[in-house]
């Protein structure tokens, strides 16, 4: 199973040095992927997915780039078209695409987006990526939006989805999965992969879905426990009220190497192609831990 991180986007005080150590950090090895999430408002500073991972492709050389996920009922799919291929193109065909409806209505609004029919918006967004890719005009009369993506087609593209029905949608068009626990739980994982699996199989596909997962966790070198529930607890405050996202982070328990480890092991038991861990600080401890588990792990 690969191993992955998601940038800290979500932290203030972040500047440029420590976006760039993080990226050249993971690009180092021994990990797979760098990824980045989307979110418009928020408690923290937010920084802006497409030109983080801008950063981090023009940075590395290695490691996979991968928007997790980009929200893209909220956007022109002709503008996300061009945007993606970009970011293949600076990557040098690096690009994994995950998209998602996103669950921040206020996100929503922020950038005057409709919130309302974004399940079937997608649908339709994934079908004009794909003619854009493909050098048709966006319109009759147009010319082509370009550049054309390095990967032919376009890069891969996983659906960040949970309920039922999502992922049935997503079996028409994704090339697989990206499931989310929150405290990196098999049981939740093994859940929805089952579902992408009996979609993937209602919808003739002639392979699998790829399995990828995530969680939150730190190992940051002080208070690591305190950091990762402050985290979870700002992050969901503003979705599910500040008594819920109370309540959810102090369950939360990847705050050790043990509980780290033991999770990976849970995860990569399921047949995950790869796990993208998402730290709940900006300290470069976070990446140098993992390592350790990881090398270790290869011993």
């Amino acid at each position: 199973m690969k191993i992955g991180f998601c940038l800290p986007y979500m932290k203030n005080g972040l500047d440029r040095e420590g976006i760039l150590a993080w990226c050249r950090s993971i690009d180092e090895g021994p990990f797979s992927t760098i990824s980045c999430g989307e979110r418009v408002t928020g408690t923290a500073d937010t920084y802006d997915m497409r030109v983080m991972l801008s950063a981090a492709a023009a940075v590395t050389e290695r490691v996979r780039i991968m928007p997790s996920l980009y929200v893209l009922p909220a956007h022109s799919a002709v503008r996300a078209a061009q945007e993606i291929a970009t970011l293949d193109v600076l990557s040098g065909g690096r690009l994994t695409l995950t998209v998602g409806y996103g669950g921040r209505e206020k996100d929503y609004q922020a950038v005057g987006a409709a919130y309302r029919g974004r399940y079937q918006r997608m649908d339709e967004q994934i079908a004009t990526l794909r003619r854009i890719w493909a050098g048709e005009p966006p319109f009759a009369g147009a010319d082509p939006v370009g550049p054309r993506p390095v990967t032919p087609g376009g890069p891969p593209i996983l659906a960040g989805v949970m309920g039922p029905k999502s992922v049935a949608r997503a079996a028409q068009w994704a090339d697989g999965l990206y499931a989310w626990s929150l405290d990196g739980i098999p049981a939740e994982l093994e859940r929805l992969f089952t579902l992408a699996d009996d979609a993937w199989a209602a919808a003739e596909r002639e392979t699998k879905p790829r399995r990828v997962a995530g969680f939150w966790y730190s190992l940051a070198e002080e208070d690591a426990a305190g950091k990762l529930e402050r985290y979870t607890r700002d992050y969901l405050r503003s979705t599910a009220g500040e008594k819920i996202a109370r309540a959810m982070a102090a369950k939360l328990c990847r705050n050790t190497p043990e509980a780290v480890s033991a999770a990976i092991d849970g995860i990569e038991a399921l047949g995950v192609d790869e796990l993208l861990l998402v730290p709940a600080t900006a300290e470069l401890a976070e990446i140098d831990r993992v390592r350790e588990l990881v090398e270790a792990r290869g011993a």
